[in-house]
């Protein structure tokens, strides 16, 4: 079974953030899903490199592909059955720049541009409402 595991690239500096991601990562360690933060003193391609090792990488951006939270509950149980970890990764301040087009794993939160920060709260969000998606519990509502 294969392990998912969200990267940020920056530290959290806002408390309410920090609160946040702990939170989800809480409600996440049970569902084998972890959150990590890097120093975003590390360059991109040091980032990416070290998260990619031995994992599936899908990156955050808000030129990927489109899903709905039903969607991506999918494809979170596809990861979780499936023998190869995922890094699930939160791009640096300024974004990922050549790398959306250099893979076709692109995913979007929104339309919208938020703080990486923001992104990572909402990402580990749409995880464990994947999660809960997936095992049946009312969290979700259509």
């Amino acid at each position: 079974m294969g392990r998912i595991t969200i990267h940020v690239h920056g530290l959290t500096k806002e408390k309410a953030y920090n609160m946040m991601l702990e939170i989800y990562q809480t409600r996440l360690k049970a569902r084998n899903v972890k959150i990590i933060q890097h120093s975003g003193k590390k360059s991109l391609d040091d980032y990416v490199s070290d998260i990619g090792k031995n994992s599936h990488l899908v990156l955050f951006d808000e030129r990927g592909k489109k899903m709905t939270s039903l969607e991506f509950a999918a494809q979170v149980k596809k990861w979780s059955i499936d023998s190869q970890d995922v890094s699930l990764a939160i791009g640096p301040v300024d974004g990922w720049n050549s790398y959306t087009n250099k893979t076709k794993n692109i995913i979007s939160l929104s339309t919208y541009t938020f703080p990486h920060e923001l992104a990572a709260v909402m990402l580990a969000e749409q995880v464990y409402r994947a999660t809960e998606i997936n095992k049946g519990t009312k969290y979700h509502r259509d």
